[in-house]
């Protein structure tokens, strides 16, 4: 768990990311896609390190997806279309010619984003939304340009960020949907929300679709292919209102950057570049997880279960659910007060958990003691604390279960405190065991891969009842398509199982 030392904006911010690197200054270095010397905020070598240290928390904060034969898959077209890319030409400082790590996130968003120093992240969102393997080609040369250009460090250098603004622009500025990583990747909608994360410029990313496309053309695939994925996010914005007003964001409009994607595939077109490869790709996302996984906890009744790990507690009415792999965050409306549930990892009891709580600088215990929650053993902690934002009240719980120690965290302002305890502890000690087996067999909805039966509007595939949140509209677009676009006999389709 990040430090509970933070005021509610930074932990937001750190729930994205949390990296400590040294700040040496700006520095003058080459360009490895323009070939030009420009002032970056970190030199290659830092950008390196960046990636290298930051790669494993963005692994513990959004968990990869269990499907090896589908990470080999992505991996592979991506060092195709890297073998193309400005870092893997013959006039290539070899300093520039480093490894690249693809990931495929265990995330329902649709997203990909970069890490300096070569980490290229795929959210099984948006794995499902992509037709065939000449879009992902483009994905993927789009995230590479962001690293070979060096975009990152170019926006640090430019805002004079720091390490966190860094990695911000890296997740916040690349998100392909156009939104901000607060509302993206967090699910914390606003307006501010949305504008403190947007970094990259509008020519970062043209840069970066542009080479997304000469490298996906130079690997022989057709990149006008990618036009329809831009239509599928235009349409996603638009029914989820989701959208930001093109003035207010840095990323160009996804009708608009559907144009450019036309005119920029037209060389590749009359060169030849005409790979598709829909049924392979097909096949790689064949029974691919769809929206949330139930397995990795869901609410349900105002409970949050977690089958996996047989424990549920009640959820407080109102508060915002962010299940990540890392914790369990719930943000009252307002975000005047927070509740996170996550494994206290360095524990080795409910009282060594409250005790190491304590004993951390800055924290004042007013009153603490054991506890039994849910017939389990439990150590409670009742302390002040002092952050930027002011002095908060906080309550923690460390409940001891099936081996593991647990932790529940609520706070707010300590003025305000007396107003949230009840309610934190209603959560804290609704902690139980599950025994329901409906509860614990509960699995996650999936793809099937369909080959059309006879000529028909698309809506005639549908089943009558849809899983989860979708509706009709959401798998059309899922599938490229509209509800009343004429299928053909032997087209692939994708549907739930």
């Amino acid at each position: 768990m990040v430090s509970i030392l933070m005021s509610l904006r930074t932990r937001v911010l750190l729930l994205a990311l949390v990296v400590a690197v040294a700040v040496s200054g700006c520095v003058v270095q080459r360009n490895p896609v323009s070939g030009n010397r420009r002032v970056y905020g970190y030199s290659w070598q830092q950008e390196l390190q960046i990636g290298k240290e930051s790669d494993p928390q963005i692994v513990a904060q959004f968990g990869l997806y269990d499907d090896p034969a589908l990470t080999a898959y992505v991996e592979r077209i991506g060092e195709a279309v890297l073998a193309e890319s400005h870092l893997r030409r013959p006039d290539t400082d070899p300093e520039f010619r480093i490894p690249f790590t693809f990931r495929v996130l265990d995330s329902p968003v649709i997203n990909a984003f970069a890490l300096p120093g070569g980490y290229v992240y795929l959210t099984r969102g948006l794995l499902s939304h992509l037709n065939n393997e000449a879009q992902l080609s483009v994905v993927l040369g789009h995230e590479i340009t962001h690293v070979a250009a060096r975009h990152a460090s170019q926006q640090a250098a430019s805002q004079q960020l720091g390490t966190l603004g860094l990695i911000g622009a890296a997740i916040g500025g690349q998100a392909i949907f156009g939104g901000s990583a607060g509302e993206n990747i967090l699910n914390i909608g606003g307006t501010a929300a949305q504008l403190l994360f947007l970094r990259y410029g509008r020519d970062a990313e043209r840069e970066s679709d542009a080479n997304g496309v000469d490298y996906a053309g130079r690997a022989g695939y057709a990149p006008d292919e990618a036009a329809a994925f831009f239509e599928s996010l235009k349409r996603i914005g638009e029914q989820s209102g989701s959208s930001i007003p093109n003035f207010l964001s840095t990323h160009p409009d996804p009708g608009e950057r559907e144009q450019t994607i036309h005119q920029l595939a037209a060389r590749w077109e009359q060169e030849g570049a005409s790979t598709v490869r829909q049924d392979a790709y097909l096949a790689q996302i064949e029974n691919l997880v769809i929206g949330e996984d139930p397995r990795q906890g869901f609410v349900e009744n105002g409970t949050f279960y977690h089958p996996g790990l047989r424990f549920s507690f009640p959820v407080p009415s109102g508060y915002q659910v962010i299940n990540q792999p890392s914790q369990v965050a719930m943000v009252e409306a307002d975000q005047k007060a927070i509740l996170l549930f996550a494994l206290a990892q360095d524990a080795t009891s409910a009282r060594d958990g409250a005790a190491k709580l304590t004993a951390q600088e800055g924290i004042q215990a007013v009153e603490s003691g054991p506890a039994t929650v849910g017939g389990n053993p439990a150590y409670y902690v009742l302390a002040d604390a002092q952050t930027e934002s002011g002095e908060v009240r906080l309550l923690s719980y460390y409940i001891e279960y099936a081996g593991n120690v647990y932790t529940f965290l609520g706070y707010a302002g300590k003025a305000s405190f007396s107003s949230y305890r009840s309610t934190f502890e209603r959560s804290m000690r609704g902690f139980d065991r599950v025994t329901d087996a409906r509860i614990l067999n509960v699995q996650p909805n999936r793809l099937r891969v369909v080959t059309a039966d006879r000529n028909a509007a698309f809506r005639s595939y549908l089943p009558a009842t849809l899983p989860g949140d979708f509706n009709p509209e959401a798998f059309a677009i899922l599938n490229q398509l509209n509800l009343d676009s004429p299928v053909e006999r032997g087209e692939k389709l994708k549907l739930p199982r």
